[in-house]
């Protein structure tokens, strides 16, 4: 259980809201491999040793029965759409629920999509992730990941492709229930890591949904048409596991080693 002991408290930890200080791509002196040197306070963007994304080897996944049943508690709230220029966000204004991990609530701040996936599997990136933020009321942060691959359309994003396709840079959506976001599988990852946009915070608890769910090529288009140029591929490239365990919960199976 000391794993969950290795965990940070994060204060002012929510990613930048203006996209034009850091880029996706290379070669411009904002790109992945510079952000820890564009301003002093994202320097755990090139030297951390938590960060985030990781590629999700089988050899190298713990399974770990206590981690137990993700136990989420979410219910309808008002929320905004927010164009933030890197990527689509939908953002809960009041109580939208929680999370619980460990005997501590992380509440529904936020959810925003990268596309491709961030995060790999034995080295096969999908097309889309989505990242589902919470923050506890000590300012650590839990972020749930899921990931898809073309197929049906997700039935979240269909609700709100009309707001997405908007040149609005903000659009209020009314009440919208975060319990439509479909996980799909009790089965999930977890591990220590960062936040994947600048200041790229550590300590982030995280939660990798295991079952791969499907969305459109239209949806997946439509997030990367509303974003600005040059992120319409926002996903931070693999960083180093640098020691860390990657645990896996899975209803049913014993504690070991696969």
């Amino acid at each position: 259980m000391g794993f969950f002991t290795t965990t940070t408290t994060i204060i002012n930890n929510s990613p930048p809201q203006d996209e034009t200080p850091f880029t996706y791509v290379e070669g411009t002196g904002k790109g992945p491999r510079k952000w820890g040197k564009v301003n002093p306070h994202w320097k755990s963007c090139g030297n951390g040793k938590l960060q985030s994304p990781i590629d999700v080897v089988d050899q190298r996944v713990q399974v770990f029965p206590n981690l137990g049943k993700l136990k989420k508690d979410y219910k309808p709230a008002p929320a905004t759409l927010k164009n933030r220029g890197h990527d689509i966000a939908v953002e809960w204004k009041g109580d939208a629920g929680k999370i619980n991990i460990n005997e501590t609530r992380y509440k529904l701040l936020q959810c925003h999509w990268h596309s491709p996936s961030e995060h790999t599997f034995n080295g096969t990136r999908y097309h889309l992730e989505l990242h589902i933020v919470h923050l506890s009321s000590c300012g650590t942060i839990a972020v749930v990941g899921i990931v898809y691959k073309y197929g049906r359309p997700d039935p979240f994003l269909a609700k709100l492709i009309n707001h997405i396709n908007s040149t609005a840079k903000e659009r209020d959506l009314g009440i919208v229930n975060p319990g439509d976001i479909k996980f799909g599988s009790r089965t999930y990852y977890r591990y220590i890591g960062s936040l994947t946009v600048p200041p790229c915070t550590e300590g982030v608890i995280w939660t990798i949904v295991k079952k791969v769910r499907t969305v459109s090529r239209d949806q997946v288009q439509a997030l990367r048409d509303a974003v600005h140029d040059g992120f319409e591929a926002n996903a931070r490239p693999i960083q180093q596991l640098d020691g860390r365990t990657i645990f896996l919960y899975n209803p049913g199976v014993s504690a070991r080693s696969i």
